[in-house]
C-alpha cells in the first residue's frame, strides 16, 4: 500500500517536473550567530561583508550582538549610544507612546521630546533583553528521549531535562536563560539572557510621519515613513538590570552601532540582526493548501468587517481613537499581511513547488528499500492528518478572530483565569490582580464599538462553523444588547462594586463570564483535542521528514524557521519588478512625502506636519542630504518576519544605515516560502532619522550622543 501510494505520487508530479526543487535562493535564511562562522561567513564575505565572525558574534569580546536587543518581547530595538541610548520602530513603541498620550498632551498626534534625563518617561513592565551567547544543548536535552516514545511522552521529558540545564549555565549569575527547538525538535539552543526593566521613552515624531502613509502605504513600497522612535535604557549603578529607580543610570552597553552617514546604493552589502518571531518554510503543500485556501480568506474577511466598524467610531470620537490606535494597527497590520501573504502564494505557485518537492523526496525513498522503511509512511500520513485538521482548524482560528476578537470575551477570559472555580469570597490577592487587569482593560475600552464587534463576530462564527462546532450556549448576535446592559463585565463600575463584594458567584453567572465559559467548554471537548493531537503529529512528521530532506540534499544550507530567537540574515540593496511592465527603484527621498500629499486617501494617511514642509522649501537638511536630497526609505533582500520590525539595518563595515520596519507586499508569503525576485525588506535611512531629530524636532543633544561615520 505504502509503495503503492509513493508511486502514484511520483507519477502524478510528471507534469510539474520543471519546479522541482533548487538550491535556495543565496539572501534567505535566518540565521543562527553562533553558527556564521562555519555556515555562512565565505558567503557573506563574497558579498562584501569586511568584519570577522567574532566581530559579528562572541561570547568573550564586544560584538554586534551586543547592541542588539529584544524589544519589549515583540519586536528588536537597537543601542547607538554609550549612554543607552535605543533605536526601534515607531509602531514597536506605539503601545508606550499611547498610554503616555491624553487628549490634552497627544503624543500620538504631536511627538515628544525629552530634552533632557530628567523628562525621559518611564514604562511599567517594558524591557530589553540582551543575548549573552548562544549554546547547541541538543545532547543534553534529549537525553533519555528513545525512538519509541509519544510526542507527549517525548515532550514530557525534553521539558523536564531543560530547567536543569538552565539553571547550571546561570547559576550564581544574574542572567537568564530560555532553550528553543529548532527543525520542530531536532536540535534545542540554549539562549542565556540579560534582561533590563527600566527603559525610558526619550523621543517620538508625530504620527504624520512615524507613521505616514498609515494602512494605505502599510506592506507596500515606495515607503516614505519615518517609523522609528528613541529610548534610553537605565541600569542600576553597577551596570547590571534593576527595577525602575530614579537613582538608576543610564546603561552602558558592551557595544553600540556607529551610525553611517555615508548613504547607501544599489547592491551595497547589508546584513539585519533581531529576534524574528515565526516563519514557516518547510510546510507541506498540504500545510499550504488549508492556510491559503481556507483559514488565510477567512482571517482576511473577519479583519476588514472589525476594521470597518472601529474606523466609523473613531472617526466619531478623538476619546475612542486615542483609546483604539494601537489596536486598530494591530488588527489592520495582520489583515493586509494576510491579504499579501495569499496573493503571494498563489502568484509564487507555492502549492505546486510544494508539491514538486514532495514528488523528489518520494522518488528519492522510493530508489531505496532502507529509506522506504524509514521515511515511507510520511507523504500518506501528512495527507491524513492534514484531512483530520482541516475538520476543525477554521473552528479553531475562529476561536482567536472572532470569539476573543471580542473584548468583553476576552476580558471574560482573563478574568476566569484568576477567578476560576472559586468557591465563596475572593481571595485577597484574587483582588488585587482583578483590579489591576481591569485597569488596564477599561482605560481602552468601549463598550457600545465592543457591541458592534460581537454582532458582527457572532454572525459570522454562526454562519461559517459547522453546527456541531458550535456551542450548546445560545450564542446569538442578536442577543448582544442585553449581554452588554447586564454584564457586569462590560461596565468598570458595576466591576469595581463587585469587585467590593469578593463574591466569586456572582461573577461565575454572569452572562459574558458563562458565555465564554460554555464555548470553552466546547472547544475543549470538540476542537482543542482534535488540534493538540494532530498538531503532535505533524511536529513529529516534520521533525522528521526535515531530516529527511537534508539527508537527500547534503550540500544544502537548512536554516531552522524563525522562533522569536536572535537571528541574522544577509542580502543587498535591491529594486524589485512587482508586476508586468512594473520597475521599483530601491530608495525614496523626501520628494515622495510631497508628491503623496497631494493624494486623497479615505483616513487622510498623507498629512504633512508644517515643520517638515518649511525645512523641505529651505532644503535645510543638515548633514544628511546625498546630492541635495534627503533620503528617507530604502529596501533591501535581507530575509525578515514580524519580530525583526526595529531591527538595525547593517552595512559591511558593522555600521548601523537603517531601521527595518516592514516587507513590500508581494513578499509577505516569505514565511512559507521566499522568492528572491519579489521579496523585499523596508527601512527607514538612518540619515532620515538623524534629519528628523535634529533638525525637524532640535533634539541635537541626542545626536551628540552617537558616533557619526563620514
Amino acid at each position: 500500500m505504502r509503495k503503492t501510494f509513493l508511486s502514484l505520487l511520483v507519477a502524478s508530479f510528471v507534469a510539474i517536473s520543471a519546479l522541482r526543487a533548487t538550491p535556495e535562493p543565496t539572501d534567505e535564511g535566518m540565521w543562527l550567530l553562533s553558527l556564521i562562522g562555519s555556515m555562512n561567513y565565505q558567503e557573506m564575505k563574497a558579498k562584501g561583508l569586511k568584519l570577522t565572525p567574532e566581530q559579528i558574534y562572541s561570547i568573550n569580546k564586544a560584538s554586534l550582538k551586543d547592541a542588539v536587543v529584544s524589544f519589549g518581547g515583540f519586536c528588536t530595538g537597537e543601542m547607538i549610544s554609550g549612554e543607552g541610548l535605543l533605536l526601534t520602530n515607531h509602531h514597536c513603541g506605539y503601545g508606550q507612546i499611547q498610554s503616555h498620550s491624553t487628549v490634552e498632551k497627544d503624543y500620538l498626534t504631536n511627538g515628544f521630546w525629552a530634552m533632557n534625563k530628567e523628562q525621559e518617561l518611564p514604562n511599567q513592565g517594558l524591557t530589553a533583553t540582551f543575548i549573552i551567547r548562544v549554546e547547541d544543548v541538543t545532547t543534553k536535552v534529549l537525553q533519555g528521549v528513545t525512538g519509541n516514545m509519544t510526542e507527549d511522552e517525548r515532550k514530557k521529558v525534553v521539558e523536564g531535562n531543560m530547567p536543569a540545564i538552565i539553571k547550571t549555565a546561570t547559576e550564581g549569575t544574574h542572567y537568564g536563560g530560555i532553550i528553543r527547538p529548532m527543525f520542530y525538535g531536532g536540535e534545542y539552543y540554549m539562549f542565556i539572557t540579560e534582561t533590563y526593566k527600566d527603559v525610558r521613552l526619550v523621543g517620538t515624531p508625530p504620527e504624520n510621519i512615524g507613521k505616514f502613509g498609515g494602512d494605505t502605504d502599510n506592506w507596500m513600497w515606495p515607503r516614505h515613513t519615518g517609523d522609528f522612535s528613541v529610548f534610553r535604557v537605565y541600569a542600576g549603578k553597577d551596570n547590571k538590570p534593576a527595577d525602575y529607580s530614579k537613582d538608576n543610570v543610564p546603561l552602558k552597553p558592551r557595544h553600540f552601532f556607529p551610525i553611517s552617514l555615508k548613504g547607501v546604493k544599489k547592491d551595497d552589502f547589508t546584513m539585519i540582526m533581531g529576534f524574528p518571531g515565526r516563519t514557516q518554510e518547510y510546510l507541506t503543500s498540504y500545510a499550504v493548501n488549508l492556510l491559503q485556501n481556507e483559514i488565510n480568506p477567512k482571517r482576511v474577511g473577519l479583519r476588514a468587517l472589525r476594521l470597518r466598524k472601529m474606523q466609523e467610531f473613531m472617526q466619531a470620537s478623538p476619546t475612542v481613537r486615542l483609546q483604539y490606535a494601537a489596536k486598530y494597527a494591530s488588527i489592520a497590520n495582520y489583515w493586509k499581511k494576510w491579504d499579501g501573504e495569499n496573493r503571494g502564494l498563489k502568484r509564487a505557485n507555492t502549492i505546486n513547488k510544494k508539491k514538486a518537492i514532495e514528488a523528489d523526496f518520494a522518488e528519492w525513498v522510493n530508489k531505496n528499500d532502507e529509506r522506504k522503511q524509514k521515511y515511507g509512511y510520511l507523504l500518506p500520513s501528512f495527507v491524513k492528518t492534514y484531512e483530520d485538521l482541516g475538520k476543525v482548524d477554521l473552528a479553531r482560528e475562529y476561536f482567536n478572530e472572532a470569539i476573543l476578537a471580542i473584548e468583553l470575551l476576552d476580558f471574560a477570559y482573563d478574568v476566569s483565569d484568576i477567578v476560576g472555580k472559586t468557591e465563596g469570597k475572593l481571595s485577597e490577592e484574587q483582588v488585587g490582580k482583578l483590579r489591576n487587569l481591569a485597569k488596564g482593560f477599561y482605560k481602552d475600552f468601549h463598550a457600545p464599538l465592543d457591541k458592534e464587534i460581537f454582532k458582527i463576530c457572532m454572525k459570522s462564527y454562526n454562519e461559517d462553523i459547522a453546527s456541531d462546532l458550535q456551542s450548546d450556549f445560545a450564542i446569538s448576535y442578536r442577543g448582544a444588547d442585553a449581554l452588554y446592559e447586564r454584564s457586569i463585565l462590560a461596565s468598570q463600575e458595576k466591576f469595581e462594586k463587585w469587585l467590593e463584594t469578593k463574591e466569586a458567584k456572582s461573577i461565575q453567572s454572569d452572562m459574558a463570564f458563562s458565555t465564554l465559559q460554555a464555548i470553552v467548554d466546547m472547544y475543549q471537548t470538540k476542537v482543542w483535542s482534535i488540534t493538540r493531537k494532530c498538531n503532535a503529529q505533524i511536529d513529529l512528521l516534520q521533525r522528521t521528514y526535515i531530516n529527511a530532506l537534508r539527508e537527500m540534499q547534503p550540500k544544502r544550507k537548512f536554516y531552522p524557521d524563525a522562533n522569536s530567537t536572535l537571528r541574522l540574515t544577509f542580502g543587498k540593496i535591491d529594486d524589485y519588478f512587482p508586476a508586468d511592465g512594473v520597475y521599483y527603484n530601491p530608495m525614496t527621498t523626501l520628494d515622495g512625502v510631497f508628491e503623496k500629499e497631494k493624494i486623497t486617501t479615505e483616513y487622510n494617511d498623507y498629512i504633512v506636519p508644517e515643520r517638515l514642509r518649511e525645512l523641505y522649501l529651505k532644503k535645510d537638511y543638515g548633514d544628511y542630504a546625498e546630492n541635495g536630497k534627503m533620503p528617507v526609505c530604502f529596501t533591501a533582500s535581507n530575509h525578515t518576519t514580524g519580530g525583526n520590525s526595529g531591527s538595525p539595518i547593517i552595512n559591511a563595515q558593522g555600521e548601523l544605515i537603517g531601521i527595518n520596519f516592514d516587507r513590500n507586499w508581494e513578499g509577505t508569503m516569505s514565511d512559507i516560502s521566499y522568492d528572491a525576485t519579489r521579496v523585499r525588506n523596508i527601512g527607514v535611512d538612518i540619515r532620515y532619522v538623524l534629519f528628523i531629530i535634529d533638525k525637524f524636532a532640535g533634539a541635537s543633544h541626542l545626536v551628540k550622543e552617537m558616533q557619526l561615520v563620514k
